[in-house]
Parts: structure tokens; C-alpha cells; sequence
């Protein structure tokens, strides 16, 4: 009788330490349909297929750079697109594709002046003209609020910036490099990407895991802990197989990463310099959602709460603290609860204070 009792958990332990080990994975690499509506470089638009519409205006998910474009649809469960296509949304997303050398000169500008605009009138005029609300995470949040706030002219019905720090004195890990760079200023962190074209990808996936290095130093344990929770694993594994397909940043991007938002807090004084002249923080004229993680480490809760301080000219900013890591705020196992939760009402309340 005892055999029989454990013979399902021992099948389940033995086939995930065999998919984990060799068989190539717990789980297969599952997207939400989508499909590709417009090609232009590094502006690719996608619109994932959904079986209901409510005709309510349409939501662009906006990737941050150095990321993969999927961070918004890991796998079933994990997957803020599915759950926004699910509700009746139009949803959208920009996808950059790769970045190589000869993208080095790319920088903030070119986001907030050409790349994020034309997706988002690409986005409106399939809609009648309808305003746009705008999700991004982590730095696509920056380019996001940045954007809305250098081009008013633009349909955009608000700004939902997830795990976005503006305050980056705020950020416990950046302090070393901060402390650096008032003696050195920016070259120790920019003088060799200038060389390289950028911040290589695999120099993007390993400070990523620094930043995550608890998670890293207990994982060998966590896998031995959760053997039998097939659907941790495949939590665990999207996580991995995200980490590992980490692009790099072009070099003036990351340049001015260094010098503007690490090293000289601008977006905690409401402006950043681009070619084109100063984008003031406050002259963005829409409604902001800002969500902190309680444990995120690359964006804490006071960093993003700051946005509350600096969009002076938004008619509204609403802040709120969620459980979770810095992925975890979009996709982790409370992110359906919580995250998600929120962005429903913030949208449907912008939606019913517009219509």
C-alpha cells in the first residue's frame, strides 16, 4: 500500500529531474498567439489575438531595452498580455528585435521621439483615433513617462509604469557605483561599451543575476525543495530561459543611463537631455499608474514612489505597493492579484473618467 500511495509523487520526482537535467525542460516554450501587424527596424507591432473585444481603446505594452520583448508573456499564468487580451483588450506590443554594433549610436531620443510615437499612432489609427494607454516595465516605464512627457500632440490615454525607479539614490545596489562616479565620473562604466558598441548581452544576464544573487546561491536547493511542484519548476525555468535571452543596451543608451539617471538622478529633478533638447517630467498631461515591489531591489518602493513628486502636471498619479521581485511584479505568482489587479482598475477608471 505505501508503494502504491507515493508511486505518483515518485514518477512526478523522477520526470522532473529528468527534464530538468536532460530532457529539455519541465515545460515547452508556450506564447500567447499574436500576430505581426507592421514591420519597421526595431519597431516590429504585434497585436495578440483575442477571442473577445469590448471595443475599449487599445493598450501598446512598451518592453524595456537589454530585455526580451516577452517579459509580458512568459507562459500561461505568467502573462500580463494574455490576461489584457483576455479581458477584451486590444493589446499591442513593440518588439525592437536585436541590437548589434551598428546600433551603438541609438540612444533615450530615439525611443521617446521616433520608435514609441510611431507605434503608438500606428496603435490609435487602427482605432479611430482612439487614445492609447501605454504599459511598461522597469526602464520601458522611463520611456514611457518620457515620451507622454515630450509629445503631448500624441494619443495617449495614460501611462502604467511598472517597477520604474525615479529616484536612483534610492537604490540601495547602485550606491557603490554611485560613490565611483563622483571621483571618476562615468568612465569606468562607459569606456569600454563605447569600444564594444554597448553593454555586451552576456554582461546584461549576469548583472541581472547579481541583483537576483539569493535567488541564484539557493537554487540548487529550491529545484531539491519543489522536485514534485512540477508548475514551480516551469515558474522557475520561464524565469531562467528569460535571463539567459537577455540582448545588450546600445552605448549611447547606456551612456546616458550612466551619466543621467545612475550617476546624475535626473528623473528625481522631473527632466532628462536628449539630443533634441530637455524633456521636463512635468508636462506629461495624463494619468499615471506607478506599482513598487516590495522586494524588488533594482527599482525599491521609494525609488518609484517618487513619481509622485515629480509629475506635477498629471492629472492624476496613483501609486501602489505590490508583493514581489522585480519580474515578479509582472510576471510572478501573486502578479495576477495584485499587479494585474491593479492596472484593470487604474485602466477602467481612466476609461470611465473619459468616456
Amino acid at each position: 500500500m505505501l508503494d502504491i500511495a507515493w508511486s505518483p509523487t515518485l514518477n512526478t520526482l523522477t520526470r522532473n529531474a529528468w527534464r530538468l537535467s536532460f530532457g529539455g525542460g519541465i515545460a515547452p516554450v508556450q506564447r500567447t498567439p499574436s500576430t505581426l501587424i507592421d514591420e519597421a527596424p526595431h519597431q516590429n507591432l504585434y497585436r495578440f489575438d483575442t477571442a473577445k473585444s469590448r471595443g475599449d481603446r487599445p493598450v501598446l505594452l512598451v518592453p524595456p531595452l537589454a530585455v526580451p520583448s516577452r517579459c509580458f508573456d512568459l507562459r500561461p499564468g505568467q502573462s500580463l498580455a494574455a490576461h489584457l487580451a483576455g479581458t477584451g483588450k486590444a493589446t499591442y506590443l513593440v518588439d525592437y528585435g536585436t541590437m548589434g554594433y551598428e546600433d551603438r549610436g541609438l540612444g533615450f531620443e530615439d525611443w521617446i521621439e521616433r520608435i514609441i510615437p510611431a507605434s503608438i499612432e500606428r496603435v490609435s489609427r487602427r482605432h479611430h483615433g482612439a487614445p492609447v494607454d501605454l504599459i511598461g516595465w522597469s526602464l520601458s516605464g522611463t520611456l514611457s513617462l518620457l515620451t507622454a512627457a515630450a509629445r503631448n500632440d500624441l494619443p495617449i490615454g495614460s501611462v502604467t509604469a511598472i517597477g520604474t525607479p525615479i529616484d536612483y539614490e534610492a537604490i540601495s545596489v547602485l550606491a557603490p557605483l554611485r560613490a565611483v562616479g563622483r571621483f571618476t565620473g562615468d568612465r569606468p562604466l562607459t569606456i569600454a561599451t563605447g569600444a564594444m558598441g554597448g553593454l555586451p548581452a552576456p554582461l546584461v544576464q549576469a548583472s541581472y543575476r547579481f541583483t537576483a544573487l539569493q535567488r541564484e546561491l539557493i537554487k540548487p536547493w529550491f529545484i531539491a525543495k519543489n522536485l514534485h511542484a512540477t508548475e514551480t519548476l516551469a515558474r522557475m525555468e520561464s524565469i531562467d530561459r528569460f535571463m539567459a535571452d537577455m540582448p545588450g543596451y546600445p552605448a549611447r543608451f547606456f551612456h546616458q543611463v550612466c551619466t543621467q539617471l545612475i550617476l546624475g538622478n535626473a528623473l528625481a529633478a522631473g527632466s532628462f537631455q536628449t539630443r533634441s533638447g530637455t524633456v521636463h517630467l512635468p508636462d506629461l498631461t495624463v494619468p499615471v499608474l506607478a506599482i513598487g515591489g516590495t522586494e524588488d531591489v533594482i527599482a525599491p518602493i521609494e525609488s518609484v514612489r517618487a513619481a509622485t513628486d515629480v509629475l506635477t502636471g498629471s492629472p492624476a498619479v496613483q501609486f501602489e505597493t505590490v508583493p514581489g521581485s522585480h519580474l515578479g511584479l509582472v510576471a510572478g505568482p501573486k502578479a495576477k492579484d495584485s499587479t494585474w489587479t491593479h492596472i484593470d482598475r487604474f485602466l477602467g477608471g481612466v476609461v470611465a473618467r473619459t468616456a
